[in-house]
């Protein structure tokens, strides 16, 4: 081996710098090689491909093997392909001078690739899980901050450095919209490129004269964008201005929004390429955004109640201060100015509303008899007095009363301080202004108690004794005191409100966080079952196929590890006829069975052994440390004996069989899907002995797989080379003996000239998905016909696998478009299976294909299930009678087969389908058919496939 250290370097894709391990490695293994040799790999993961290499041909190299991931590879001397559940991978070698590696070690070699790929997913499945969990606990950070006592400029620090955590997130800004004033303030600002300017642009812009920033824009339309700055400016008609920034890369903008109103918008952006934004980025920005606006209405909320507080405080020490200078130029001196110093002293004091009343009458009583006096408030309705507070000599009195046209009512109604003596109420009661309610007292006085303008209720003293009569000064005095007074219930009920829409937030917000704390468990518990779903089948239980491969693997593993010859085998079992069930009786009913045979598989299993649903009706079992394969034999007998029992579902007895096919390891086999892959093709042999079967993979077996693999090859190189004919069959009218239409076929022309018939390919190809590539080949030479004059229709063969991908028919129809052919003289020629597989998918494409003018045939009509459901529910514009019932139409025969034609035939007409024999190479057969109805025929006696003119 030449020393080839200075002359390798790592080339390619960005592979390389994206899986250092595996780079590593084929760096060692270029280390190795004769200097000047080259090696390359490709893999593919979560359905992005990659690829890595190392030598002086590496770029060369490395397409290849990308090629080979493709499933489209060119000849090499050292290449493998193979496959690993979902995932894909190639490695290619180079060796110089055309020297070979000998096989043990670039199996070696082989070998030693998958496992660093294995690590590399393993890893990468590892830091998904710790970065899910980083995402969960950042935004569960965010929720906190957003609640706590933080200031707003520390909450948006703190929100930017989590954000950090979960995208890039360098560049970050965040806008205020006082929707009010139209003013846009930028409220936190850190930029890679635009520090200064912005910094600038924190004093409030009206919106309109902001049009052209990019960020008001979204605000204005109300929806997040995404995507680079430049790109977004010209959707939206943006003129981009360096006052607005420097133009990113990659932008992601979100509005705040506040009861269905843009409020603000958080801002990230990036200036370099490999920082990108995604839906996910979007999603936690707008879960971000949605706490931040949370929090900005809650302190907003807070803050204009403190102004409220502090304006109305202000207010009173005002009244205070206008209140003691009064005082002192009336000389009422110190007694009074601490009397309404205590009464305000009391509005802050964290008292009952009767206490407070209690101190404020106590104090007054200081300086005014106050043996009767009493506060009466209005109610919410304005309709109800309520006293508040009472004390009165004349006895009790209701505590809540309609409003009346009493004094008290009077005062409430006028807004007015009033001073009365008796003669004075007994004018007004004389006058109708008042009505008597009780003794009339000898003096009265009265103030109304206001709150932020409006009249709450009054302040009362009244006297029943001659001697006490309340003057000018008692008025004086009670104005001022029942300012204080008023003003203090305005505190009073303003910190009540403030207590109480505080206890409502803090209510939601703990709601919000027992949600979120409960999101996050069912996150964990989902994150759990779909850790469990994936290693589960979910109907029955049983391991998956993902679990079956680990396990399969870790015993490779362990038998290349120890030395020893290891003793394990997998039993591959397929139901027979359970597709009969589950179309005839439900798929609840094949649920069901399936249920069941689980139910059976495991009670006939050792305890070790491991049982696998692998799809559908297929299952598998791995059994392992067993002296003799008798053993293994034996089980699969009872198995299939255990199959015999009836199994009874909806009242009705069915009696279920399967098919199994054992494989044996031995040493050859690379992964688990080679193990599988012949106990499958065993269980496909015993099925064809007949029901209720087991057979073992054998040698002769694996020269029929060795001969499709070289088959397969083969067909490789034919649909690289084109080396396909395409030949047409007519398909003739009874009615007029014309040519009416062709049905194109496929022929192989192998290397050395002659055919290779598609019965011995046919299947090979659909089961290695090269047949589709064969289809297309015949699809755009059918095509490149359609475009030439003519009136006859050409009719394709569409597989069920074409049939059922997603973009079929917008395919096929640019195809016919690109060639300029007629659309509406093709035909496609479909089996039941097409239907069976996803009937609402199989809908869509046949309204789709006769949308565009393309009709639809049922081929192959009575050999399948022939279902009349299919006929009736199906836009089919015809069927076609398989060849088998036509071959035994002779004359001579019991007339059975002439009598199933003669059903379909009249069934065709039922349905007002076309209808069309296959097969038709006798008289008898063309004058039967006529004569029952048919409208066309296609067959031996009208011409054989061939080629056609031009």
């Amino acid at each position: 081996m030449g020393d080839v250290s200075e002359a390798t370097t790592i080339m390619g894709t960005s592979g390389c710098a994206e899986f250092p391990r595996i780079a590593r490695f084929l760096r060692e293994i270029g280390a190795i090689l004769p200097a000047g040799s080259s090696v390359a790999g490709a893999w593919s993961f979560g359905g992005a491909s990659a690829s890595c290499s190392s030598g002086p041909d590496a770029n060369n190299l490395e397409a290849f093997a990308l090629s080979a991931l493709s499933q489209d590879p060119a000849v090499a001397p050292h290449l493998k392909v193979w496959t690993s559940g979902r995932r894909r991978q190639a490695l290619a070698l180079h060796l110089l001078d055309g020297a070979v590696l000998e096989a043990s070690i670039w199996n070696f070699v082989v070998s030693q690739f998958e496992s660093v790929l294995d690590s590399e997913r393993a890893d990468r499945q590892v830091k998904a899980l710790d970065a899910s969990k980083q995402l969960q606990q950042a935004l569960f950070n965010i929720s906190e901050v957003v609640q706590s006592d933080a200031s707003m400029d520390e909450v948006l620090e703190i929100i930017h450095k989590d954000v950090a955590q979960l995208m890039y997130a360098r560049n970050f800004m965040v806008l205020t919209w006082d929707r009010d004033t139209d003013l846009v303030q930028l409220r936190y600002f850190v930029d890679e490129m635009d520090e200064a300017s912005k910094v600038a642009s924190r004093v409030p812009y009206p919106a309109t004269q902001m049009t052209q920033s990019l960020a008001v824009r979204m605000m204005i339309g109300g929806k997040p964008l995404l995507g680079p700055s430049d790109d977004l400016c010209v959707s939206l008609g943006i003129s981009t201005h360096p006052a607005y920034g420097s133009p990113s890369r990659a932008w992601l903008g979100v509005p705040m929004m506040s009861g269905g109103v843009v409020r603000g918008a958080i801002v990230v952006q990036s200036y370099e390429e490999e920082a990108e934004y995604s839906e996910e980025s979007l999603r936690i920005l707008e879960f971000v955004a949605q706490h931040l606006q949370m929090a900005l209405d809650q302190r907003r909320e807070i803050d204009a109640l403190e102004a409220r507080v502090y304006e109305r405080t202000h207010q009173l020490r005002n009244a205070n201060m206008i209140l003691q200078n009064e005082i002192s130029e009336r000389q009422r001196g110190e007694a009074l100015q601490r009397t309404l110093f205590r009464i305000s002293e009391l509005s802050t004091a964290p008292i009952s509303g009767e206490r407070f009343f209690s101190e404020v009458h106590e104090i007054i009583s200081k300086l005014v008899d106050c043996q009767n006096f009493f506060i009466a408030l209005l109610d919410e309705s304005h309709e109800y007095l309520e006293l508040a507070y009472r004390i009165d000599l004349q006895g009790a009195a209701p505590r809540r009363r309609h409003r009346l046209n009493s004094i008290t009512d009077y005062v409430v109604s006028h807004g007015r301080p009033t001073l009365l003596d008796r003669p004075a109420i007994q004018k007004m009661i004389e006058e109708g202004r008042v009505e008597a309610a009780g003794e009339i007292p000898y003096s009265w006085l009265g103030v109304p108690l206001r709150k932020e303008n409006s009249v709450i209720g009054a302040m009362v003293v009244q006297s029943y004794n001659e001697h006490v009569v309340y003057d000018e000064r008692d008025l004086e005095l009670f104005v001022f005191a029942a300012q204080q007074v008023g003003g203090a219930l305005s505190r009073r009920t303003a910190v009540v409100e403030l207590e109480n829409r505080v206890t409502r937030r803090t209510q939601e917000l703990a709601r919000s966080n027992r949600a979120l704390l409960a999101e996050i468990a069912e996150r964990i518990r989902v994150e759990d079952r779909l850790h469990h779903q994936a290693q589960h089948d979910v109907l029955t239980g049983l391991a998956n196929r993902r679990q079956l491969l680990d396990r399969l693997s870790r015993d490779m593993r362990n038998a290349r590890s120890d030395g020893t010859v290891p003793s394990f085998a997998v039993l591959y079992l397929d139901m027979d006829q359970f597709k009969l069930v589950n179309d005839s009786m439900g798929h609840a009913a094949g649920d069901e069975m399936l249920v069941d045979v689980a139910r059976r598989l495991q009670e006939h299993v050792r305890p070790d052994d491991l049982v696998a649903r692998l799809g559908g009706d297929e299952f598998a079992i791995l059994t392992e440390h067993f002296e003799d394969p008798m053993v293994i034999e034996s089980m699969a007998a009872r198995i299939l004996a255990a199959f015999e029992r009836p199994l009874r579902i909806h009242d009705r007895e069915l009696f279920p069989s399967a098919s199994i096919g054992i494989a044996y390891w031995r040493e050859g086999y690379f992964n688990g899907e080679e193990l599988l892959r012949d106990a499958d093709a065993a269980m496909y042999r015993a099925k064809a002995l007949g029901r209720g079967k087991f057979m073992v993979f054998d040698e002769e077996m694996r020269a029929e797989s060795v001969r499709l693999l070289d088959l397969e090859a083969d067909l490789r190189r034919a649909i690289n080379n084109e080396s396909f004919e395409v030949v047409y069959q007519p398909v003739v009218a009874f009615s007029g003996g014309e040519v009416v239409g062709y049905e194109a076929l496929v022929r192989w022309i192998d290397a050395d000239g002659s055919y290779v018939l598609p019965d011995d390919f046919i299947g090979m190809g659909e089961d290695s998905g090269l047949i589709q590539a064969v289809d297309w080949l015949v699809y755009r030479k059918v095509a490149r016909r359609l475009a030439a004059p003519g009136t006859t229709y050409i009719s394709i063969n569409v597989s069920p696998q074409h049939f059922q991908s997603g973009d079929f028919v917008e395919r096929l129809i640019e195809m016919l478009s690109d060639a300029g052919a007629d659309v509406n003289r093709l035909r496609i020629e479909i089996t039941e299976n097409a239907l069976m597989e996803d009937d609402g998918l199989a809908m869509e494409v046949l309204v789709k294909l006769r949308r565009h003018g393309v009709k639809t045939l049922l081929d192959d009509f009575g050999t399948g299930y022939s279902a009349l459901s299919y006929l009736r529910r199906f836009p089919l514009y015809g069927i076609k009678v398989d060849r088998s019932f036509i071959s035994g139409m002779h004359g001579d025969s019991d007339g059975s087969s002439e009598a199933l034609v003669n059903a379909i035939i009249a069934m065709s007409h039922a349905l007002n389908l076309e209808c069309v024999a296959e097969g038709v190479e006798t008289e008898y057969q063309a004058q039967h058919l006529a004569a029952a109805g048919c409208g066309f025929a296609q067959g031996f006696l009208y011409g054989r496939p061939a080629a056609l003119s031009n």
